[in-house]
């Protein structure tokens, strides 16, 4: 592998990763209307009879969401006096015809609201702009300036060395978004960090309010409470993630009540793993299900050639390949029930009992196995009637020692290649099969955040996923060279 090729392969990743995330930004924002994002929005439905609040949520989300810049005559008038004159709210008055003026020369839209006749404007952000700002706004590093909050001008402003509330290491920030930076406990991996955050966006409507990567990684189900001291001494039954802890800028009584400052928002443990873990744990050990017997039986269909062996494992999979999964899986799970009295959906038992887990992998297991079965038996074929292994055998080595040494060496190399993206595909997790199942996975998320216009929801799956796929395919050329030392990568070629 010759010198600066991974750094050049690295570069050209992050190439077509920026160039699939400016297709997909670009088509979700110009070619679905805008308005749609409001049709699962309850809130939305609910203004239905108040036309002027209606109106003014519209474009107070479209703004958040970077549609477009949108100020209102009251705005302007606070701008202009401590106190706005409800007068100078009028259609006809001094001010609303400043209003009026000003903004239209700055190239804004000025418009009426349906009821009161007060006036707004606003001005479409242009794509390009909005594109540049998303990735420009993509890693946040937390520092003692973040907050700004003139509700609590003498806020401290400050990093140092101190413990969590549970006994844990931390560097603690005063001023930051954050308390704890990083900080130690218990939970793999064990030293956590809040200082550099990729930020993908909030959710909307579906998720209101929370990152991306929160709604993808945080536990779920039921929360998970235990007896708490807190800063204060107060004492509670309580699911609080001390290390999440960020700054609330109106903290309640409660609030008070348990902290000593303002970082009073936090997570909570939940019972059941995050969408990303759930997928993750259900492709793991669908991925091992499939290689542990996916290529002994490809191995013992090629052994066996146009025997029994063989004959029964190609029926298995020209009936993967020919029946739809929908069906087959929905005739796995009904045996799975009657026989074994599995449960036929996840949510059953939930995550903590195994039998909520053995179903859904090995029905997500099962194309992964005849696919392994179908092309190591090919492999294996091709290699045992190849020139080599007459060689071998005139040389006296025995059936053992040729196909253990030669030729199941080589038929596994492009096997290998695959594991990589294999591995990157138990992120994305399974449509189908977590539908069937019932579960709480990533294979739900493309699809509803689709249907619901969920776009920064969209952005960020895409930016997942073709991440890890770009680089799952540099992983597997450089495994290639790990199982194969005849193989190498250069600069020129990619392969040699």
């Amino acid at each position: 592998m010759k010198k600066g090729y991974i750094a050049l392969r690295l570069l050209r990743s992050l190439i077509s990763l920026f160039i699939i995330i400016v297709i997909v930004f670009i088509m979700v924002y110009t070619l679905i209307p805008r308005e749609n994002i409001f049709s699962d929005d309850p809130v939305f439905k609910k203004l239905g009879g108040k036309p002027d609040t209606k109106r003014d949520y519209q474009y107070t989300t479209w703004e958040k969401l970077g549609y477009l810049d949108y100020v209102t005559i009251s705005d302007y008038c606070s701008e202009l006096y401590e106190k706005t004159d409800p007068a100078a709210l009028e259609p006809d008055s001094p001010e609303s015809a400043t209003f009026r003026e000003t903004y239209e020369k700055m190239g804004y839209t000025v418009e009426e609201y349906p009821m009161s006749k007060q006036l707004y404007a606003y001005k479409d952000i242009p794509i390009a702009k909005r594109l540049l700002s998303w990735f420009g706004n993509m890693i946040k590093i937390d520092h003692p300036w973040v907050i700004q909050d003139p509700n609590n001008p003498d806020l401290e402003r400050y990093i140092k060395f101190g413990r969590t509330p549970t006994g844990g290491l931390a560097i603690i920030g005063s001023g930051t978004e954050h308390k704890y930076l990083f900080y130690t406990d218990s939970n793999f991996p064990f030293i956590h960090q809040n200082f550099i955050k990729l930020n993908l966006g909030k959710s909307y409507p579906t998720f209101q309010g929370f990152e991306v990567l929160n709604v993808i990684f945080q536990s779920q189900g039921e929360e998970v409470k235990r007896t708490v001291t807190f800063e204060t001494g107060y004492e509670a039954e309580s699911a609080i993630i001390f290390g999440t802890l960020t700054y609330k800028y109106n903290p309640d009584r409660m609030d008070r009540n348990k902290f000593v400052d303002n970082y009073a928002t936090y997570q909570t443990q939940k019972s059941q793993p995050s969408m990303v873990g759930t997928s993750f744990i259900m492709g793991i050990v669908a991925l091992v299900l499939s290689y542990l017997i996916g290529l002994p039986m490809g191995v013992a269909m090629a052994k066996h050639k146009d025997k029994l062996v063989d004959k029964l494992g190609m029926v298995y999979i020209i009936f993967i390949i020919a029946v739809p999964s929908l069906a087959y899986i929905y005739l796995f799970r009904y045996f799975g029930t009657s026989l074994f009295k599995l449960p036929s959906v996840f949510t059953v038992y939930g995550s903590s009992d195994i039998r909520s887990w053995i179903l859904p992998a090995i029905s997500l297991a099962l194309p992964s196995i005849s696919s392994l079965m179908l092309w190591m038996r090919r492999y294996v074929v091709d290699q045992m009637n190849s020139d080599y292994v007459k060689f071998a055998k005139a040389k006296g080595l025995n059936k053992n020692e040729i196909f253990n040494k030669h030729i199941f060496k080589n038929a596994v190399i492009p096997i290998a290649h695959g594991i990589p993206t294999a591995l990157a595909g138990c992120i994305t997790g399974a449509i189908i099969t977590e539908a069937i199942y019932s579960v709480g996975g990533m294979g739900k998320m493309i699809p509803d955040s689709i249907n619901k216009y969920n776009n920064a929801m969209i952005l960020a799956l895409v930016f997942m996923f073709a991440g890890i796929s770009v680089l799952s395919v540099l992983l597997g050329d450089i495994v290639l060279t790990k199982v194969d030392p005849r193989i190498s990568l250069s600069e020129k070629a990619g392969r040699s």
